[in-house]
């Protein structure tokens, strides 16, 4: 695996789509951090998906942000939106009777932050950029509210090319900054490095393929 490098800052981390690697990228970054002696943590606001455990709802992505972080934070600040269905979190927390806002996630983040500095802060999104998190606000808005770098992992796998220069475009027309892409090729795929070589020509920024 190419090495990844050894970032400072806090940062957004979205994707293509679900299940393209968001959390495992974000792992080998905490874990980049860690062997560079930089202090470091992830952050899931929301995730849903979560199972019931002896101390509450769990998310599995959340548990393996702290697993490769330096800095060990309770679960609740991780994770302070936990749903138990793994579907849209908006959905998910209509079924649970609740409402996510972006002010109520913006105000967890930067809580967290204030509270637990460190040379690396990534805040990973749920699902790709455009997911609601009710019927008037998107989740790209915490990385807008916050105004933070975005890094964009894509899925190395049949219509990631349309999904990720669509991703960057939409990431650049909110005014925020793309720091760049991590390719994340798992599986088979038929031409990849000819898909790796077209993302490459088309996407701004630093590009990584793992």
């Amino acid at each position: 695996m190419p090495a990844l490098p050894a970032l400072k800052g806090v940062f957004f981390i979205t994707g293509t789509d679900t299940e393209v690697g968001k959390t495992w990228v974000s792992c080998r970054l905490l874990e980049r951090a860690r062997e560079a002696g930089l202090s470091c943590y992830g952050l899931k606001p929301v995730a849903a998906g979560c199972e019931d455990t002896e101390e509450g709802l769990r998310n599995d992505d959340a548990v393996n942000l702290m697993a490769a972080s330096s800095v060990q934070l309770p679960y609740d600040v991780v994770n302070p939106v936990a749903l138990k269905a793994a579907i849209a979190p908006h959905i998910a927390a209509q079924q649970e009777g609740r409402r996510i806002t972006l002010a109520q996630l913006a105000g967890y983040v930067r809580g967290a932050i204030s509270s637990h500095p460190a040379d690396l802060i990534l805040v990973e999104g749920a699902g790709g950029w455009r997911v609601p998190l009710n019927d008037r606000e998107m989740l790209a808005g915490l990385a807008m509210e916050l105004s933070l770098p975005v890094i964009q992992v894509v899925g190395m796998k049949l219509g990631c090319i349309n999904h990720a220069i669509l991703t960057a475009e939409a990431i650049q027309a909110d005014g925020l900054r793309y720091t760049g892409t991590v390719a994340n090729c798992f599986g088979d795929m038929d031409v990849r490095e000819e898909n790796l070589l077209t993302l490459r020509q088309h996407l701004p920024g630093a590009f990584t393929v793992i």
